[in-house]
């Protein structure tokens, strides 16, 4: 009986002691959250917020990181304009006028073409090829280290698919059409358009249909159907054209400030990096249903539908693989980098032949006959 006591003493002490130790865990968790800094970043965006997809990438990533750290970490999104114009973005994050940017790394091809690489080059990668190069193909890390000379850190967080190859006042028949034409087209494309005889305008999205309007520009590009159609450029010009050669699947970037963001916890550096995949899988999903209604409603409104002639694309093709060889001789970041991405391209193309081509393939004819 003593004996018996004394253990249902000893249990009895170890399963108080084993509680307490319990409470004091449970009631530790909260006392380290208190203990994590408040941060308030700005970020400016490289799009104006009426363009509620591609703006909204950033919105959607701001919230979801507020609620994964219980609002102890916050970023206040601007559109572009409000702090900085959407060209000197990068620079605003290089010199801590603001924290971050959500923007497209072609807009900066001016500084070095490299800065295309990381978000679409003509000719390159699928919406799915451009997340597995980044995220998994050792995009993003060599990506980065290109960026470091800048001082900023890229994630990625938006991705809009293949765009549409834009918009026209007249019919083009075959490439001669394309001769003198002002076409708003930003970066490397730009570039390779020029060399088909198109003089290529760097405009921001706000700016493009005055521009049209006008007559400043004779043809536009900017991303698909639900953009194109907010933005009213069916009202002025009546051939859209398919698709964006330049664009096969662009990602979009939050550039973070490089000492902003050595100096996050682990963990807000995690919750940060949730937060972007979330916005970059969100903007996608949102463009894929968005897109679906937006192009039957343009064709409604009487917009002619048109591939861009074979001619076109195939010279555009020889013209951006030129383009690449002359970048490779002259700036050293794209020569490095551009020999990878150009393999992982090749091989993923040739797995997708496969299975996604033939996939679709059918699932294109079986439609088309009514199946």
């Amino acid at each position: 009986m003593p004996n018996d006591v004394s253990r249902r003493g000893f249990l009895t002490k170890g399963a108080i002691a084993g509680a307490a130790t319990a409470a004091g865990a449970t009631l530790a968790a909260p006392a380290i959250a208190q203990e994590m800094p408040s941060i308030r970043w700005r970020l400016t965006s490289g799009f104006p917020n009426n363009l509620d997809t591609i703006y909204g990438g950033a919105v959607v990533m701001s919230e979801a990181l507020s609620k994964i750290t219980n609002g102890k970490f916050q970023i206040q999104v601007f559109q572009a304009g409000e702090i900085v114009p959407g060209a000197q973005a990068i620079d605003a994050v290089k010199e801590n006028t603001v924290e971050l940017a959500h923007t497209c790394g072609y807009y900066f091809t001016g500084k070095d073409p490299t800065f295309a690489i990381g978000s679409t080059i003509p000719f390159g990668l699928n919406g799915r090829q451009q997340n597995a190069w980044l995220y998994h193909g050792g995009g993003n890390q060599s990506y980065n280290e290109f960026l470091s000379n800048y001082g900023v850190v890229g994630i990625p967080g938006g991705a809009t698919g293949a765009q549409m190859g834009g918009w026209f006042r007249k019919e083009i028949k075959s490439v001669g059409d394309l001769k003198g034409i002002k076409m708003r087209i930003a970066g490397v494309a730009g570039e390779v358009m020029s060399r088909l005889g198109v003089v290529p305008q760097q405009l921001p999205g706000g700016d493009i249909y005055p521009a049209l309007e006008r007559g400043t520009i004779d043809a536009a590009e900017w991303i698909g159907p639900y953009d194109d159609e907010k933005l009213g450029f069916h009202q002025i010009a009546k051939n859209y054209y398919y698709p964006a050669y330049w664009e096969g699947g662009l990602t979009i970037h939050f550039f973070i400030n490089q000492g902003q963001y050595s100096a996050l916890p682990d963990s807000y550096k995690a919750a940060l990096d949730t937060a972007c995949k979330a916005a970059n899988v969100n903007m996608q999903a949102l463009y894929d249903v968005k897109n679906t209604a937006a192009i039957r409603s343009l064709v409604g409104k009487g917009v002619q539908l048109r591939p861009l002639p074979r001619d076109v694309m195939d010279a555009a093709y020889k013209a951006s693989f030129e383009l690449y060889a002359e970048y490779a001789q002259k700036h050293p970041a794209w020569a490095k980098i551009y020999p990878g991405w150009k393999k992982f391209r090749d091989e993923s193309f040739e797995w997708f032949r496969v299975a996604e081509y033939s996939y679709d393939s059918y699932m294109y004819a079986a439609q088309a006959a009514g199946k």
